[in-house]
């Protein structure tokens, strides 16, 4: 199954093809916590439900998270690229909610807010059921689904603050979607072929099954210490090819465009535009 969200609210991909809205299906859902607890309702509504809208325009799938989680240094390619030692533990930062956009929102930044704007495909996992002190062994079970992120990053901010959650956490430096796959429709979630592009030439091109930290052991580490809710979202790190690892550095500039797919999940496409100075 995939949940999208429309500008008509929340809604679902019928079988039979384009969305049909959860209210039009007579269920009345705010946020992704309350579309996960009635999941099975929404599976039932489908049937011999009438075909859903194709004319609409997809945003953000991801509705008041109580956490965005994000992980660092976590592709072994990626590791290497930046001749990084490999953590010990999963390395992990905030990205706040407010950095949450649409999968093909405008992403702002130019000179006023960052002159080292950078792009990071990632695998985002949702999180299905609360989660606090799981076994590496029942951690999947608590995944609700799946969807495609870009971790925009502000290097120069990153590097002048030696920490990651302000320049991670811009307005618009998480876009999301384009909708989130249930769980049941990816058997395996490190199998999966990663890629983004920047104008059309493909700068990071992998699979997950480069991760140093499986989806599993993440939320088996995180879960140690906090409770993982409904509707949280964990981005679970990036591979090689990041702007800032080339030599020279290459940086994105307002004008450029972004694309992230991942398999199975879909794409999202991103236009960069300049920040208002000041």
């Amino acid at each position: 199954m995939r949940i999208a969200r429309t500008d008509e609210g929340l809604a679902v991909a019928h079988p039979e093809g384009g969305w049909a809205s959860l209210a039009d299906l007579g269920i009345t859902a705010q946020d992704t916590a309350e579309v996960i607890a009635q999941d099975a309702v929404i599976r039932r509504a489908l049937d011999g439900a009438p075909p859903g809208r194709e004319d609409v325009t997809l945003r953000c799938p991801v509705v008041r998270p109580s956490k965005v989680l994000a992980i660092g240094l976590n592709y072994m390619d990626h590791i290497r690229e930046t001749n990084a030692p490999t953590p010990e533990r999963p390395v992990l930062f905030a990205k706040f909610p407010n950095s949450l956009n649409d999968p093909f929102g405008d992403v702002v930044m130019g000179p006023a807010l960052t002159e080292q704007g950078d792009y990071e495909v990632e695998l985002a996992v949702v999180i299905g059921s609360p989660a606090r002190k799981v076994t590496l062994g029942a951690a999947l079970d608590h995944v609700y689904g799946y969807t495609v992120a870009n971790d925009v990053s502000a290097r120069d901010a990153q590097r002048r603050d030696g920490q990651l959650a302000r320049s991670k956490s811009f307005d618009t430096f998480c876009p999301i979607g384009p909708w989130i796959t249930t769980a049941d429709e990816v058997p395996n979630p490190q199998t999966l072929a990663i890629r983004a592009w920047v104008n059309g030439e493909i700068r990071q091109d992998s699979s997950t099954k480069e991760m140093a930290y499986s989806v599993a052991e993440l939320i088996e580490f995180l879960s140690r210490g906090m409770t993982l809710e409904p509707g949280d979202v964990i981005l679970t790190g990036t591979p090689h090819g990041v702007g800032f690892a080339m030599d020279p550095p290459r940086y994105l500039a307002p004008g450029d465009v972004v694309r992230c797919e991942i398999e199975g999940l879909g794409a999202i496409e991103n236009h960069v535009i300049g920040a208002e100075a000041g």
